[in-house]
């Protein structure tokens, strides 16, 4: 028997016994696995393990090979070599990115058939199915209706339920929050807290993974390994990714110091090439070796993001006067009165169909409101990136779509050619003549930021800018967004981005109101229990009216004479100390604040103290508002 042949026996043997043994927690495993698609290879002696209890998240740069080793540890795809081995009797699951159904069955159809192969009676199948479609929000009449009818969030809903109701010992997502509204992946977050399974993940969306994972496995070949693994929350892999990567810079120049005695020992050339000397020789060429490979893992490239602004100098960009947008007999937005001035990071928040596309197309311009007016700056200067890429022409080549008029494109009024600036967005020379149409996700996302920053800008509309991007490049993202002057309006399902960036934040309803938040924590707080229909709104909806359609509160002749000058100053106190959590908001951001833990929990104290207390004084808004019905 030959060595490799004589060692993939002993390691299948080995997992045979382990995987038959019911005292351990590992539910599958894979050694020495390696899989490659042409030239392009994704892993190469790769190993890797799920244990029982583990909520794994699977991160790393477009490319990497995140979906392949999903599909791979799922068995969707086969190994080119390696060894995969599961525990014995293990059940599980597998939700891909985009589902495809039958467009006539209904969602119970979907689940019923998931559960052929269970042998269970029809009154204890059917009790299941009906039990998991409760657990993901359909009403009867949606669990009766063809899946052609369905949005992508709903059907998004049936393919993870469609898993789950097989009682699955380890499921397999990839990118299960696509297609779901803010709404959905708050639901889709409590769901996976209560799930029994233990399951991987492929995320690119950092708060999720922070409220749902308790281990991070970063595919990338920044690390020896090709993968850096630790347990705990995201948060926690940030900071011992950040020790790792510290670490290997430190070997990089401990290896320099190293190389450098060896090579002017070399160049003096010794005189006599005894086995000692040639030992020496040898080990130099290993250093050098490793110092290379270090530097290469020391240096993996990273998206350039610079937007471009005119640097207008002015108070008011646009303004928004009683505007108000139906569509057909709905109305989407109404009695709206907004100011964008430079500086200001605003964002839209909603469910699917609320319109914040169409607040950002009336923004733009592209389309005009049914009632009232917007002012606009003189020849102002808008840049909007379109969620579903309509200004690209997949025709095109990449070369064209980056410089359509020749291999030479002017940024900040300087040259450059394409290729330079296609290797600033992690292009390759040999994709440059590839069709659109041939580009992932990803990378037509990043052709369009390429686009945007050619323009100079007063103001920058995204709509949805963080779709198919990798986390490297959601960074770049922000901090470019974060240090662009002008007026920017933000809709992202990225928690975290609008976390960061927001100066304020207006939420959408879809029945024409129009609210303004101070955080992503007051807004996701006003979802709980908050119901609102076409004849008016709840009590947590009753926001001070200034902050919806700019008109002042009306004195009540039925609030004592305390109670008027406190109703009169409440606009005013509310908004200074939301500006005051803001402020504290961005403290907790400072690089200086996470060094000092005592001053970190000190400081989330305070924020904690000051939210409330916004709180408190919209509670107090609402007990006041009572007074006058």
């Amino acid at each position: 028997m030959r060595d490799r042949d004589r060692d993939t026996f002993e390691i299948r043997v080995l997992h045979t016994f382990l995987m038959g043994n019911d005292y351990m927690a590992v539910l599958l495993s894979c050694q020495a696995i390696s899989k490659a698609f042409g030239n392009r290879q994704l892993f190469e002696n790769f190993t890797f393990g799920v244990n029982d209890g583990e909520r794994l998240g699977l991160i790393g740069p477009n490319g990497s090979g995140k979906s392949t080793l999903l599909k791979l540890l799922a068995q969707v795809e086969a190994l080119d070599s390696g060894v995969l081995s599961v525990r014995r009797g293990l059940r599980w699951g597998y939700v891909a990115q985009e589902e495809a159904f039958a467009a006539d069955v209904s969602a119970a159809e979907v689940l019923t058939a998931a559960l052929h192969d269970q042998h269970l009676d029809a009154a204890k199948r059917d009790h299941r199915v009906d039990r998991m479609l409760d657990r993901i929000g359909f009403s009867d009449i949606a669990r009766r209706a063809p899946m052609e009818t369905l949005s992508g969030g709903w059907r998004k809903r049936v393919a993870l339920a469609r898993e789950l109701v097989r009682e699955p010992d380890l499921l397999f997502m990839d990118e299960p929050t696509n297609h779901l509204d803010l709404e959905g992946i708050l639901w889709l977050e409590r769901l996976l807290a209560h799930a029994a399974c233990a399951f991987v993940l492929v995320s690119h969306d950092r708060l999720f993974l922070e409220h749902t994972t308790n281990r991070i496995v970063e595919l990338n070949r920044r690390f020896p390994e090709g993968s850096f693994s630790a347990p705990g929350t995201y948060s926690d892999f940030l900071l011992k990714r950040e020790e790792f990567l510290d670490g290997q810079l430190k070997t990089q120049k401990s290896l320099e110091s190293k190389v450098r005695r060896e090579s002017e020992w070399l160049q003096r050339g010794p005189p006599a090439r005894t086995t000692k000397s040639r030992a020496r020789i040898d080990e130099a060429g290993r250093l050098i070796q490793d110092l290379a490979e270090t530097r290469m893992r020391n240096t993996q490239g990273t998206v350039s993001i610079d937007f471009v602004s005119t640097k207008r100098q002015a108070n008011k960009l646009l303004l928004l006067k009683n505007v108000g947008k139906r569509l057909g007999e709905r109305t989407l937005i109404e009695n709206l009165d907004l100011r964008f001035a430079p500086g200001m990071k605003v964002g839209l928040l909603g469910g699917n169909g609320c319109g914040k596309t169409t607040l950002l197309r009336l923004l733009s311009g592209e389309l005009d409101p049914d009632s009232g007016e917007i002012e606009r700056a003189e020849q102002l200067r808008v840049v909007y990136f379109d969620q579903n890429r309509e200004q690209l022409d997949k025709d095109l080549t990449l070369r064209r779509a980056l410089s359509p008029l020749g291999d030479t494109l002017s940024y900040r009024g300087q040259p450059v050619h394409v290729s330079a600036w296609a290797q600033r967005f992690l292009f390759l020379p040999e994709q440059l003549d590839m069709p659109i149409w041939e580009l992932s996700g990803g990378e037509q996302a990043r052709v369009m930021l390429a686009r945007m920053m050619l323009k100079p800008a007063d103001m920058l509309l995204l709509d949805e800018p963080t779709n198919d991007l990798d986390i490297p490049s959601l960074e770049v993202l922000e901090d470019s967004l974060e240090e662009f002057p002008g007026a920017v309006v933000l809709v992202t399902h990225d928690r975290f981005m609008l976390r960061k960036l927001s100066t304020t934040l207006l939420g959408l309803d879809g029945l024409g109101g129009v609210r303004q938040f101070s955080s992503y924590e007051q807004w996701e707080t006003a979802q709980t229990g908050t119901s609102r229909t076409r004849e008016g709104k709840t009590p947590k909806e009753a926001q001070p009216k200034a902050l919806e359609s700019g008109e002042s509160p009306k004195k009540n002749k039925k609030l004592s004479y305390k109670e008027k000058l406190e109703w009169e100053r409440m606009e005013a106190t509310i908004l200074a100390t939301e500006a005051h959590v803001q402020v504290l908001q961005k403290e907790l951001e400072a690089p200086t604040m996470a060094s000092d833990i005592k001053k970190l929990q000190a400081h989330c104290q305070t924020l904690a103290e000051a939210q409330a207390g916004v709180e408190r004084l919209y509670t107090r808004w609402q007990e006041l508002e009572a007074k006058q019905l």
